[in-house]
């Protein structure tokens, strides 16, 4: 029941997300404006994030965890009414036909991806389910790719990702994720089963870091991005968020939450912030009118993407690292103590993996990303930094 509901809620969030971000795209076209309104887009939604984990503790401490599905009845209702009254429909002249062979291929593909990898947390990497899944993902990927080179009406235009400062912020978005969601998955599981904290209190644990992506994202969008384009940003928040993460791996079994945790998730926001606000405004700057919608939804779904494949790889990599510290233990039936300190290993195992991830994408991002994008906003003319 949970997993059919949540496949729903993700088409539906599919249809919300890229529409949104779109019309930022199209609306906003002056550089000094645009950087503005995607402060402002980037502000809302960490807000929303810290509104959201908060929230949830609130509600599995004191009613149940069924609650936080029943709340988005009040937030969605009164914002679909809103949207009825304040935005204006305007139906395009030409409608493109669904690609539905690059959708099947695309999403199977996807899915093949992360149920290999969430197979190899429980079973093996040598398992032969994992290695077809593995594999089956890849070909399916190469399939979508060569169908999208084909169609008339391409899910994903090559044009859009070919472009190099559009293909490189894509790219920090799906690392970014990854890291992200590591971060929260783990870190929930640190306080609250490791350090005793209630719901309530972990989700207020997570409020300095959003606190910390707020105040990068809005400047890196208002201030630098104009200035010293997206490169030095993207690249740096990546090797900031990673020293963030590598704080993090010296947390222990009775460690506080003040020394060990809170620096590190400060810096690691502090990182992602600086790449969430530059990427989201690359990868839609200079794009078609028409490419608005596909550009957007990438965005998100690179996100998305990045969030399961590493929710899914850093899980098994930890689980591993659990596994080979318990086959360690000096005691054949391990006590309390040797399971409290196996978990923990595998989370700064996980945290270990998440920098390396960081920092090689720190890397790649740099040499993707050019100049020309900075050039361009400086002008207020549209980038295309073409490879």
């Amino acid at each position: 029941m949970l997993v059919a509901a949540c496949a729903l809620q993700g088409v539906f969030g599919a249809l919300l997300a890229p529409a949104a971000l779109s019309l930022l795209t199209t609306t906003f076209v002056d550089p000094e404006e645009r950087g503005k309104a995607f402060g402002i887009f980037g502000a809302v939604a960490v807000g929303g994030a810290a509104i959201g984990l908060i929230l949830g503790g609130v509600l599995t401490e004191y009613l149940n965890w069924r609650w936080c599905l029943f709340v988005n009845l009040a937030i969605a209702v009164p914002a679909a009414l809103a949207a009825t009254a304040l935005l204006h429909n305007e139906v395009p002249e030409r409608r493109s036909r669904i690609d539905i062979p690059g959708t099947i291929t695309a999403s199977t593909g996807l899915f093949a991806i992360v149920y290999g990898l969430a197979n190899a947390e429980t079973h093996s990497w040598t398992d032969a389910v994992t290695i077809a899944m593995l594999l089956a993902g890849v070909v399916l990927l190469a399939g979508f790719v060569a169908i999208q080179r084909r169609s008339a009406n391409p899910l994903l235009p090559l044009r859009v990702v070919l472009d190099r400062d559009r293909g490189g912020s894509f790219l920090a978005m799906l690392l970014s994720g990854a890291g992200m969601f590591a971060v929260f998955l783990f870190l929930t599981y640190y306080l609250q089963q490791t350090l005793a904290f209630s719901s309530i209190q972990a989700g207020l644990a997570f409020l300095p870091m959003t606190f910390a992506i707020f105040v990068s994202a809005t400047t890196a969008s208002t201030k630098l991005l104009p200035k010293i384009g997206p490169r030095p940003l993207i690249g740096g928040g990546m090797l900031i968020a990673a020293a963030g993460l590598v704080f993090l791996t010296s947390i222990g079994v009775d460690t506080a939450y003040a020394s060990h945790v809170l620096p590190g998730i400060m810096i690691v926001g502090a990182g992602l912030g600086l790449v969430f606000s530059s990427a989201m405004a690359t990868a839609t700057l200079g794009v078609q009118p028409s490419d608005a919608g596909v550009a957007s939804a990438m965005v998100n779904t690179m996100q998305q993407i990045g969030g399961s494949i590493g929710t899914a790889l850093l899980s098994t990599l930890a689980a591993a690292a659990v596994t080979s510290d318990l086959a360690t233990s000096a005691t054949a039936r391990p006590d309390a103590a040797a399971l409290a300190h196996a978990a923990v290993h595998g989370y700064t195992t996980a945290f270990w993996w998440a920098a390396g991830i960081y920092a090689v994408g720190a890397i790649v991002c740099a040499a993707l990303l050019t100049k020309r994008s900075r050039e361009a906003a400086s002008a207020g003319e549209p980038a295309f930094a073409h490879g």
